[in-house]
């Protein structure tokens, strides 16, 4: 029985371990004549790259991906796309002591419960490293929505990590790319970073809000129960490693609100509808707007830390770990661009759906 494959007509299946030879995807349904190759899935993996700065772990890893199938003179060939990412910097030592212990906010216990046995080199395929898998497909989504949907453009970033929060007044989606937590406001970098590295080295870690907005979407994608575009959304982001809780547009603050405050009121524009307000997230019904897509979700903080915690081992003896070895101490920060990539596949999963059922848009106004 397989658990490790999402979507439906733009499928990823992910494979591999964190310390193993290599970890990859299979990519199957992309359309064919896309323009792809290793370079434009790169500038992607080098976003999700650990290594980079202080602020992530230091494991060394270029991320370099080969393609190995269904790219032919630099189009897809509407074949599966095999992608290959290999390990370079394992230090499987680092976990010699662990073989035996069940480290306290990690999934080593239940995966021995479950499967009777676990790779417990830097978690096996339980690690945070598999979605440099799943950023590799979503740089191929990324680009067969560009052939769909030109203007589309998928964004991510931190809106909190632990006591920071970012002030919405002073936001600029131009200063999101130029700082090390994917935050959209230049001037609070330095907070966020000394921070950050008060935690660290008090060998500690910490939580944090990632939200992801998809723009220029078009009205109609999604279905009304099963196949709802929001669900699909939520299912996605809460696949990825370390995730708790995930919200649409308003989200759990929704329950706040009177009705007269969260239903986002329609007019009718030069261009089609327009909308007041967007607390719906982009989506109502299960189906896209035309309005941004806003997808928020919450991160718990790294597990892996120096700081002494009670724990068991497998014959049920009590022991005290410290857990060795390079973490993040805020895995929030690698997930923004893999928050992007799964945005990316669920996106195209669904335009592909929309063309199978509808083709173009039926339903007019105006």
């Amino acid at each position: 029985m397989s658990m490790n494959s999402f979507g439906h007509l733009f499928r990823v299946t992910t494979w591999g371990e964190s310390h193993g030879p290599a970890l990859g995807a299979t990519v199957d349904g992309c359309p064919p004549n896309v323009p792809i190759d290793a370079e434009m899935l790169q500038q992607w993996l080098d976003k999700r790259r650990p290594g980079q700065n202080k602020n992530t772990t230091q494991r060394n890893e270029p991320d370099a991906v080969k393609i190995l199938s269904g790219v032919f003179e630099g189009k897809s060939t509407g074949t599966p796309i095999q992608l290959m990412i290999e390990n370079t910097d394992q230090r499987s030592r680092d976990y010699g002591d662990i073989a035996n212990t069940f480290r306290p906010g990690h999934a080593d216990i239940t995966y021995h419960q479950k499967y009777g046995n676990r790779d417990y080199r830097g978690g096996g395929r339980s690690s945070a490293r598999e979605t440099a898998a799943r950023v590799a497909a979503g740089g191929v989504a990324r680009e067969a929505i560009k052939a769909l949907v030109p203007g589309l453009e998928i964004k991510g970033y931190m809106t909190a990590m632990g006591e920071m929060e970012i002030d919405r007044n002073r936001f600029d989606w131009d200063a999101i790319e130029g700082n090390d937590f994917w935050i959209p406001d230049a001037d609070a970098v330095q907070d966020w970073e000394n921070y950050l590295q008060s935690l660290r080295k008090n060998h500690n870690s910490v939580g944090a809000i990632v939200e992801v907005v998809a723009r220029n979407t078009p009205a109609g994608l999604g279905a009304p129960i099963y196949s709802k575009l929001d669900t699909d959304l939520a299912a996605a982001m809460m696949s990825i490693n370390a995730v708790k809780g995930v919200e649409i547009g308003e989200g759990m603050n929704a329950a706040r609100l009177l009705g007269s405050e969260n239903a986002d009121e329609i007019f009718m524009g030069d261009n089609g509808p327009e909308y007041s307000s967007n607390h719906a997230g982009g989506i109502l019904g299960g189906i896209s707007t035309g309005q941004d897509i806003v997808v928020r979700f919450a991160v718990k903080p790294t597990s892996s830390i120096l700081t002494p915690r009670q724990s068991i081992r497998k014959d049920g003896s009590p022991i005290e770990v410290i857990t060795k070895g390079r973490h993040d101490p805020c895995v929030g920060i690698r997930a923004v661009p893999v928050a992007e990539a799964m945005m990316a596949c669920v996106i195209l999963d669904h335009l592909l759906l929309h063309r199978g059922q509808i083709g173009e848009n039926q339903g007019t106004i105006g």
